[in-house]
């Protein structure tokens, strides 16, 4: 007899694992599945922004914007190790976008969040340091403002962590391959190392992203109508292009605005593009043309420039959009849509869109969009709830900092930054009982140790050398590639069986 679960979530990216992680904390029976690695696609790709979307006002998605606003003050409450404030200077370009409408903007944006932590927009010269040197000549003023930086990929597993902790199952490397409907219940048929095999849930959670069309169709049949508009987006990685722990965003000729952020303390960060896309989803790659589009975005404002040679690590994504066809000229949206079907039996509910910003409340209102089909215990309760490693003493980061260096004055101080930003209050967890680097096991290079490695199995579903150094963290980045291969080789042995 097959399990029996109140919700199947299809799709590990953030907004799967926000459903579940809600659902669960309800009371439901959750099992979420991800055909590969939890943020192995979409959600590992963006921008690393919790923010509001200051360009979205200007297609007017004010709710959109208002709701990210407000989230990005909840988000940056309950996970200060993974998100903390950036702040971005936005310079204003000649023939650009005039300075009064910038000025407009960031006056409805300071606004429409209501209660914030973060501080206002203001002036700001840039013909004095540390701008003067790093702009190109005759851009002298513009503005500056306050959103998030968010480990994108951590974000998400520490999500599905926190589902598990209250009852989900979370299987990754699980896809699945069939599903079929009856009155009160669907059979779903899943696929992993080991086989086939089919459980049951009383509904099913669409939220495999790019994905989301297909899912809906194996569910529903050919005849479903797409609402899907396929975007990618594209990013590129440079030697630190300047100092200073500020951001920059740039405006574009083509009304487009491409940000330039400091990255993994060594690099910056620059994207995104946006074109759509039409090739295959499990291998989405940055194109020539996009390469080109963001180096010369840069060097319009950058006085040092960026060239073809400086690039040193690329990552692209798709986001799905959603295409409202029935609209005149058909319209597409950056929020996020519900379409939920019960008409021939158990219910199915697909997620299209959204942002990394509004997943807890996507996941709420999911929730709220299930209760007229089918029994939802509860209330909202994730607004207060840290994320695994959050729960730190006034959501003080610094303060937790300090204190852990206190009590590991063995750790080199950049190690305890690196491992008090990726884990937060769990920290003690990955270094155990360790009192020196040697009793941290195998060193692969850097500051990358076996406990590290161990834990992220152990507890944060890694399977991979890219599991952890893309996902977990970026340390792929930071090792050599023998010590790369070195990981790899870890895994090859975990992976075997004892010898007899």
């Amino acid at each position: 007899m097959s399990e029996t679960y109140d919700l199947l979530v299809v799709g590990g990216g953030i907004n799967g694992a926000g459903i579940a992680r809600d659902a669960a904390g309800r009371g439901m029976s959750v099992l979420l599945v991800e055909k590969d690695d939890l943020a192995s696609h979409t959600s590992s790709a963006s921008t690393k922004l919790v923010h509001g979307g200051l360009r979205y006002l200007e297609q007017f998605e004010f709710r959109l914007v208002g709701e990210s606003l407000r989230e990005r003050e909840v988000l940056l409450a309950n996970a200060p190790h993974i998100i903390w404030p950036l702040r971005f200077v936005l310079p204003h370009f000649k023939g650009m976008r005039p300075k009064w409408m910038l000025r407009i903007g960031l006056a409805i944006y300071d606004r429409l969040g209501g209660k914030k932590t973060l501080p206002g927009s203001h002036k700001v010269n840039l013909r004095i340091a540390p701008h003067q040197s790093i702009l190109q000549d005759g851009i002298k003023s513009g503005f500056e403002y306050a959103d998030c930086w968010v480990e994108d990929s951590r974000l998400v597993v520490l999500t599905a962590m926190d589902a598990e902790a209250r009852g989900a199952t979370v299987l990754t490397r699980t896809e699945c391959t069939g599903l079929e409907r009856h009155a009160d219940s669907w059979t779903a048929t899943l696929k992993d190392d080991a086989g086939d095999r089919t459980v049951t849930a009383r509904c099913v959670v669409n939220a495999a992203g790019p994905w989301v069309d297909s899912v809906a169709k194996t569910a529903l049949g050919a005849g479903t109508p797409a609402h899907l508009r396929l975007v990618k987006g594209s990013h590129i990685i440079v030697p630190r292009a300047y100092p200073g722990d500020h951001a920059y965003i740039f405006q574009q000729p083509d009304k487009r605005i491409v940000f330039a952020i400091p990255y993994e303390r060594d690099y910056t960060l620059i994207g995104t593009t946006d074109m759509l896309y039409e090739g295959d989803l499990d291998r989405v790659e940055i194109s020539a043309e996009e390469r080109t589009y963001l180096r010369e975005a840069a060097t319009r404002y950058f006085r040092s420039g960026v060239t073809e040679e400086d690039i040193v690590h690329t990552y692209a994504g798709v986001r799905p959009l959603y295409e409202d066809k029935a609209a005149s000229n058909s319209t597409v949206t950056r929020d996020y849509v519900f379409e939920v079907d019960s008409e021939g039996g158990a219910p199915i509910l697909s997620v299209y869109g959204g942002k990394i910003t509004t997943y807890r409340k996507l996941a709420e209102h999911a929730l709220e969009k299930l209760a007229s089909h089918m029994p939802v215990p509860g209330r909202s309760w994730t607004a207060d709830a840290p994320l695994p490693g959050g729960d730190m003493a006034d959501r003080d980061f610094a303060k937790f900092l300090w204190q852990a260096s206190e009590r590991h004055p063995w750790l080199p101080p950049e190690t305890v930054l690196r491992l008090a930003r990726a884990y937060g209050t769990r920290l003690d967890m990955v270094i155990g009982g360790a009192g020196s680097l040697e009793e941290l096991g195998e060193h692969f290079g850097g500051d990358l140790y076996e406990a590290e490695l161990a834990y992220l199995v152990d507890h944060e579903y890694a399977r991979s050398a890219q599991d952890v150094l893309w996902r977990r963290s970026k340390l792929g980045l930071h090792l050599s590639e023998d010590a790369c291969a070195q990981v790899g080789q870890w895994f090859d042995r975990r992976s075997q069986p004892p010898a007899p």
